[in-house]
């Protein structure tokens, strides 16, 4: 008899980050998760033994995949803080589900804080504070506090679909509020 293929975690983590992805992590259950993941049950909860942890696991991806997003995304704009925050709307727009676990449900005590999801290995955030100084922003890190606040809005609004601005919209008003906020 030949020996049963064994099922690996990050098998498991892929298939769980799909249906995250597609329907929140709340929709997962084991059987689907097993379905998903083209195993029986046994191996999920062999390798995790709650839920808990595989939302661990699940939301490192979905971190990894929001910072691989945000560097492939197309920064064209000289205006401080724009590219980051069309970035973070369309990742909300184009992945809600993965969007909501990141930056909206409370995490346990080892996650990221959304600045440091947000500012990466890559240092995004460092990068727009720096280009607004260079502009002459004499407090550029409460003007980033001023204009999140304002992204994460919009952002939020996205995943429940209440944004419905088209790019050359979001860009006029983060543009404006960038000015206003920066005065």
């Amino acid at each position: 008899m030949s020996r049963k293929a064994t099922i690996t975690q990050k098998e498991i983590v892929n298939a769980a980050f799909k249906i995250t992805r597609k329907e929140g992590f709340e929709q997962i259950t084991s059987r689907k998760l097993a379905a998903a993941a083209g195993c029986s049950t046994q191996p999920i909860f062999r390798i995790y033994e709650n839920m808990d942890a595989l939302k661990k696991d699940v939301y490192d991806k979905a971190a990894e995949y929001y910072l691989d997003y945000y560097d492939e995304f197309n920064k064209t704009h000289d205006v401080p803080f724009v590219d980051l925050g069309l970035a973070y709307i369309g990742f909300a727009q184009k992945y809600p589900h993965l969007f909501r676990l990141l930056f909206i449900s409370e995490q346990g005590p080892e996650s990221k804080s959304m600045y440091d999801l947000v500012n990466g290995n890559s240092e995004n955030v460092v990068k727009e504070i720096n280009k607004a100084q260079a502009k002459g922003v004499s407090n550029a890190q409460q003007l980033f506090m001023q204009m999140w606040i304002f992204i994460h809005g919009a952002g939020c609004m996205a995943v429940t679909g209440d944004y419905d601005l088209d790019e050359a919209a979001s860009v006029a008003m983060l543009e404006s509020a960038y000015t206003a906020f920066g005065r």
